[in-house]
């Protein structure tokens, strides 16, 4: 249950439409449920603007999917990450209608609030083609948030002059989720460009030296640029909600301001 849905439910008591004994069936799940084999936290979105997400891996594909048919509860969104190929077979027979990126290894179930066409975007740049599922990740996080977002890819430091020809379209973002391995030297150059936050992701992707991530991970923690903030490896997940919650603060003080 989100703020606009406890809302509504007690606009509906007010108006006589809802009984409070209803209100309080309604309510009774709030803030969390207890499963035998997960405590399903219903109260995320309220607290910090948006919903639980399940974390797939270690989890059977009946799990998920019981997770998920309580998560979605009154026509909720659930976002499932990082799913075996068998956990999304599952979702698609359990929800026919839900939105799968198999890149991503993401399942959004109900449908992605509309993104605004006009204001700030974030934007979503990964250095190499290798990177795109990690990029992908991210793209579903910030597409289940309703966070307009513009895709850079592969635009990586070994051909800078790929990335200069997306400057203008960086400066007018309110945030970059910016995605590299090997040396992850992209964040600093991303971060040198524009006046907003970059959330930088290393990745996994490099030869032997870059020791899964590592390389890019210490990189990225020792870059000069001074609005680089760095997610661990391969988090794209986080990376995207950090970014999303950038852009529903700048749209918050935007309508303020009005």
């Amino acid at each position: 249950m989100n703020a606009e849905q406890v809302k509504t439910l007690l606009e509906a008591v007010a108006g006589g439409s809802v009984s409070p004994g209803e209100a309080i069936q309604r309510l009774r799940r709030m803030p969390f449920e207890q499963l035998p084999f997960a405590t399903i936290d219903h109260h995320r979105s309220i607290r910090c603007g948006h919903p639980e997400v399940i974390f797939c891996p270690g989890k059977t594909a009946a799990q998920v999917v019981e997770i998920a048919r309580r998560l979605a509860g009154e026509g909720n969104r659930v976002l499932a990450t990082r799913a075996s190929a068998e956990q999304i077979a599952a979702l698609r027979a359990a929800f026919p209608a839900a939105t799968v990126n198999e890149p991503g290894r993401a399942v959004l179930i109900g449908d992605a609030p509309a993104a605004g066409a006009d204001g700030p975007r974030v934007a979503v740049v990964c250095a190499g083609t290798a990177d795109l599922p990690v990029a992908e990740e991210a793209a579903m996080v910030l597409a289940a948030t309703g966070t307009p977002h513009v895709r850079i890819s592969d635009v990586g430091v070994a051909g800078l002059h790929r990335l200069l020809g997306h400057v203008e379209v960086l400066q007018s973002c309110c945030a970059a989720v910016v995605i590299a391995g090997m040396e992850g030297a992209l964040p600093s150059v991303v971060g040198g460009l524009v006046a907003c936050p970059v959330f930088a992701v290393p990745t996994s992707i490099g030869y032997g030296a870059s020791f899964n991530g590592l390389a890019a991970l210490l990189a990225m923690l020792n870059s000069c640029a001074s609005n680089v903030t760095v997610v661990n490896i391969d988090n794209g997940f986080g990376a995207a909600c950090s970014a999303s919650l950038v852009y529903q603060q700048v749209k918050r003080f935007a309508g303020m301001a009005k």
